[in-house]
């Protein structure tokens, strides 16, 4: 009787532990993973390196598995994205496949940025983590690496709705006065005096790194709080813009990371300043 008593109460404890266990599972590892962690998962069939930025670079040596994306492929003329089916294809053979948990590094982070929301556009952000790190601190760690690039993936690509990605010039000029909303501007302070949307707060992308060299990013807590000096109040929505859209991606995603509601002006100041009825405040 006691020793039914015993292993009761045992397996009384020890479900709370499985069930936690297990949603973690489920949940994946979240919007960013450590070095420590993908070297763990390097022979993980679910999990699909993928790097952008420097060919070069990429061909010197890379994390075993990675596949190079040029991010270039995912453009169509004006530095717009690819329609949906054929950005899909562009992505698969980049290795990426429905199911997968997809793990994005590079040597520029605006590059990183802009494949980050090229797979959320398509349906997939959920399925994305950034690695916290670059190449160079891989290497300083002692982790391995390849210069042996894997075969172009063949996998398949389910493209998913995803309307709450990217927003357009009519969109953002129609909320400019929107207490709902918070623009912030992700250029340099040069290109913000020539010119910006009026409203817009100015944010640095490079802010969003505790070390710049290594790309290793901010704790969530000084993240958060990098959103909150820049005026996002609690239940706005944050839209980000740039020149072109790519360091709009990355504070997309850092937004989303924060656990802030966020979309990106795809078509930023480029596209803005083509319309002489759109305001700019100088």
């Amino acid at each position: 009787m006691l020793r039914l008593f015993v292993f009761g109460t045992i397996a009384t404890l020890l479900l709370p532990a499985a069930a936690a266990a297990q949603a973690t599972a489920a949940s994946g590892p979240g919007p960013l993973v450590s070095t420590e962690w993908l070297q763990r998962h390097l022979d993980d069939p679910n999990v699909r390196i993928v790097v952008t930025g420097d060919e070069g670079r990429y061909n010197r040596g890379h994390i075993p598995g990675a596949r190079f994306l040029e991010h270039m492929d995912t453009l169509g003329s004006g530095h717009v994205l690819l329609p949906p089916e054929p950005l899909a294809a562009v992505l698969a053979k980049a290795g990426v496949t429905d199911g997968a948990r997809v793990i994005l590094y590079g040597d520029s982070p605006m590059t990183t940025g802009w494949v980050y929301m090229a797979l959320a556009s398509v349906g997939h952000a959920a399925d994305v983590s950034m690695l916290d790190g670059s190449l160079e601190l891989w290497r300083s760690e002692g982790r391995p690496v390849s210069t042996t690039p894997p075969h172009a993936g063949s996998g398949h690509i389910t493209v998913r709705p995803a309307p709450d990605v990217a927003v357009d010039a009519a969109w953002v000029k129609s909320r400019l006065e929107s207490p709902e909303v918070r623009l912030l501007d992700v250029r340099t302070t040069g290109e913000w005096n020539s010119g910006h949307l009026p409203g817009a707060t100015l944010v640095r992308w490079p802010d969003l790194f505790a070390d710049e060299r290594s790309l290793k990013f901010k704790g969530p807590d000084e993240l958060r709080a990098l959103f909150t000096q820049a005026g996002v109040k609690p239940g706005q929505l944050v839209v980000t813009y740039c020149a072109v859209g790519m360091r709009a991606s990355l504070m997309y995603w850092a937004a989303l990371a924060s656990g802030l509601p966020a979309r990106v002006y795809v078509g930023s100041w480029q596209d803005w300043q083509r319309d002489s009825t759109n305001p700019v405040v100088r």
